[in-house]
């Protein structure tokens, strides 16, 4: 259960994040400075107290930015972001393409090479909430529970100069970085070209490459007016061990890892993190039966990637697209 927030600390955002503890779990780089199987166990399940909240860009804006503080004294810095009713958004809020993005990764990339940040589906309750924020409803009816999305928030990060042709051809660790996101948002079909939704390392000796707002991909409707490049693949080099990767996989391996990326069990009024199941149904993403929520893909969608992956490794084999 999340405690309420200390809204005396909401101006000393800056102090708290200079000050972020991890030392309980193993840095992983200067981007990402606890394991990603760390981050998934604490936003999914573990108490935390809000120590301090501010809006992402502006205020009143839909996501926030919050230093999260756990019962180890781990701290870490999140983007915090509110679900619509029932889970079902309209354009870029989409809470189940968020998680999907993320768990999507990992089918073809190892956790240094990921380029979407540790995101997860947590429930607190309606009570909590308010006295966290605002007032709110109930995400699900039936329930006194809200849905958010937590997103671990990068350090050392920057939207400039996130494509840079020369340096794609000069410099190898940027090329596998870069080409490995490239990969990835042609794959999830991203359309949002927005500023910001896409992010590169300060480090200049190890300059991952992330996207971080994942909300407008997937779907072949929508598509944001800030453009889409990143939904096209830009390069024509990819690292050969993510292609095997992909070559490896089956349709079977999407449905398992995208059906199902977050479930939820109705114990009395609250939902709570349960295993995942076999989908209640293939053709819907938000899915509600009796007491048991489930966030996902369709059927439709997966199959989508599925020929996107088919399209990658034809024209590697056809010579289209060289590896490295």
């Amino acid at each position: 259960m999340t405690r309420p927030m200390n809204v005396r600390a909401r101006s000393s955002l800056g102090l708290m994040a200079a000050t972020i503890v991890t030392a309980p779990l193993p840095a992983q780089d200067a981007n990402i400075n606890i394991r990603a199987d760390s981050v998934e166990t604490l936003f999914r399940a573990k108490d935390f107290e809000i120590l301090d909240w501010m809006d992402t860009r502006f205020e009143g804006d839909r996501t926030q930015r919050v230093v999260l503080g756990f019962e180890d004294n781990t701290k870490a810095l999140a983007k915090w972001a509110l679900a619509p009713p029932e889970g079902i958004g309209v354009f870029n809020n989409q809470p189940r393409y968020e998680i999907a993005a993320y768990e999507f990764q990992k089918l073809f990339l190892d956790e240094p090479e990921y380029v979407v940040p540790p995101t997860v589906a947590r429930c607190v309750s309606v009570e909590r909430y308010r006295e966290m924020q605002h007032w709110t409803d109930a995400t699900f009816s039936g329930t006194e529970s809200v849905l958010v999305v937590l997103q671990y928030w990068l350090w050392n990060v920057t939207s400039d100069d996130v494509w840079d042709k020369d340096r794609f051809e000069g410099d190898t660790v940027y090329a596998r970085h870069f080409a490995n996101l490239n990969l990835f948002t042609f794959l999830i079909r991203h359309s949002d070209a927005n500023q910001g939704n896409v992010l590169i390392s300060s480090i200049s000796s190890n300059p991952r490459v992330f996207a971080v707002d994942n909300g407008v991909a997937f779907s072949r409707r929508e598509e944001s007016d800030r453009g889409t490049k990143w939904r096209r693949l830009t390069v024509k080099r990819l690292p050969r061990k993510a292609v095997d990767r992909l070559r490896a996989l089956t349709r079977e391996d999407l449905d398992r890892r995208l059906s199902v990326v977050a479930q939820f069990q109705l114990v009395g009024d609250q939902l709570v993190p349960v295993t995942p199941t076999g989908p209640i149904e293939a053709s819907g993403g938000m899915r509600r039966r009796q007491d048991v929520v489930q966030l996902g893909l369709t059927d439709y969608e997966i199959g989508q990637i599925w020929g996107r992956i088919q399209k990658v490794l034809d024209e590697v084999d056809e010579g289209k697209i060289a590896l490295f």
